[in-house]
């Protein structure tokens, strides 16, 4: 729904406030509390409202992203500074935002640099934390939905690997209120993550995330402002133009910094790290970590594409006035497109040592996970003990088929094409010698496409 519809008041150039919205406001109302008892329906349009009211209360100075940054750039480099340079005016210009998105990328942004702040103190404090070595990481990547996250999840239970955990990538340090007393880190993190989910219910089913769980790499990036995650959750083409051609070496650095910070803390381990989004940065995350093992998850990119276009826009939603189904469609396509053809380069060029890579295909991960895990440790010469074993098949036991159920995708609704995806997947299906999942499935595609109905797509 669109936000503006619940516009309650504006600052006018005097400083004043116009109440021009205040009787649709009073109308409005019990509607959108009767919606808020509603467990499956989005609190969104409430919560548009309110960030609304706070909006036309705050302080200009408190509004304008510039001054939110000015404000802390004691802790800027060069880097943040190039990157800030072109994401805030796409914020402005390009993304749309609602009130609750203007309010959501303001929390992003401080958080990003109080964060800074504190690793730069830490670091000042104890200049050991950037000697810790961060040894053969295991990187998982590939398409988005193969079950990369299923296999981060089982990963994360051999005592000997050390994961990001999403509570750590939001807070890398504990809250200065946590002197002496228990971590409060994951369940302020809970708290938020059950907040997004009234925004975007759907979140429940397609993406379902907890404080403790792994984390993609992305998010650590976000720190520098040069993150994929922020072109996902906000439609800003400038700034991933300007991603793509200024190279992702610096973030990738960064990455490692961060990683540090959390050994330090917790102590050494083998390090699994998961992001479909390392597909776009190949070079840069072999020149940082060059004895990383990598595994490439694949799938049938028809089972792929539409997930991840209804998943954007998931995440879009709760943060711009504007969705725009078709241009997602588009913009994940080419850039997945972009991303298979850049796995197909590397395997083609040897760019990674034979040693230090693996493939697998979706179907075996989700169909015999333990022996993935098993072939896993094989090709890397990895040891398991018998009670990380047993906690990884008690994950499998309690996600049977990896935990994913048969959600509904409509290729339509984002203008998806599954003859046009085929073609345009097909180098990347012919090297990687992947089938369509099931030939039923292509013919109920066909069939649906043409009466505009929505398969269901794990």
């Amino acid at each position: 729904m669109n936000g503006h519809a619940f516009i309650f008041w504006e600052r006018d150039p005097s400083g004043g406030a116009a109440e021009h919205g205040l009787k649709p406001l009073r109308a409005r109302l019990p509607d959108l509390f009767r919606r808020a008892t509603h467990p499956r329906i989005s609190l969104l349009p409430v919560a548009e409202l309110f960030a609304q009211i706070g909006l036309g209360l705050s302080r200009p100075a408190d509004r304008d992203f510039a001054s939110i940054a000015e404000a802390e750039s004691g802790c800027w480099s060069d880097e943040i500074a190039e990157a800030l340079s072109v994401l805030l005016p796409a914020y402005e210009q390009e993304a749309s935002l609602s009130a609750l998105g203007r309010m959501a990328a303001r929390w992003d942004l401080e958080r990003c640099l109080t964060n800074l702040r504190r690793l730069n103190a830490e670091e000042a404090r104890t200049p050991a934390i950037l000697d810790e070595r961060i040894v053969a990481p295991i990187i998982i990547t590939g398409l988005p939905r193969t079950g990369s996250t299923f296999l981060h999840r089982l990963l994360a239970e051999d005592s000997e690997n050390l994961v990001l955990r999403v509570f750590q990538t939001i807070y890398p340090y504990p809250l200065a209120s946590n002197a002496g007393s228990r971590d409060r880190r994951p369940d302020l993190v809970g708290r938020q993550l059950r907040g997004f989910e009234l925004l975007a219910p759907e979140m429940r089913d397609v993406a379902p995330t907890e404080a403790r769980d792994p984390q993609e790499c992305t998010e650590t990036m976000v720190h520098l402002f040069q993150s994929l995650r922020l072109d996902t959750t906000h439609n800003i083409p400038s700034y991933r133009a300007w991603l793509d051609h200024h190279g992702y070496l610096p973030a990738y650095r960064f990455h490692k910094r961060f990683l540090q910070h959390l050994q330090h803390q917790a102590g050494k381990g083998r390090w699994i790290l998961k992001s479909p989004d390392h597909v776009f940065a190949l070079d840069a995350m072999l020149s940082v970590y060059p004895d990383a093992r990598v595994v490439f998850l694949h799938r049938d990119p028809l089972q792929v594409i539409p997930s991840v276009a209804y998943l954007t826009e998931v995440l879009r939603r709760p943060f711009t006035t504007q969705i725009d189904r078709k241009g997602i469609g588009d913009q994940v396509t080419r850039d997945w497109i972009r991303g298979a053809a850049n796995m197909v380069e590397a395997s083609r060029s040897g760019r990674f040592p034979e040693a230090q890579i693996l493939h697998l295909h979706y179907r075996d991960l989700v169909g015999r996970p333990l022996e993935t895990i098993d072939l896993i440790y094989r090709r890397f010469g990895i040891d398991m003990d018998e009670p990380s074993r047993a906690r990884i098949a008690q994950t499998v036991a309690a996600r049977p088929n990896g935990g994913y159920g048969r959600n509904a995708y409509s290729f339509a609704a984002h203008g998806l094409d599954p003859d046009a995806l085929r073609y345009g997947f097909r180098d990347y299906m012919n090297h990687f010698g992947l089938d369509s999942e099931t030939d039923r499935t292509m013919i109920s595609l066909r069939r649906q496409m043409a009466v505009g109905g929505s398969p269901g797509l794990a």
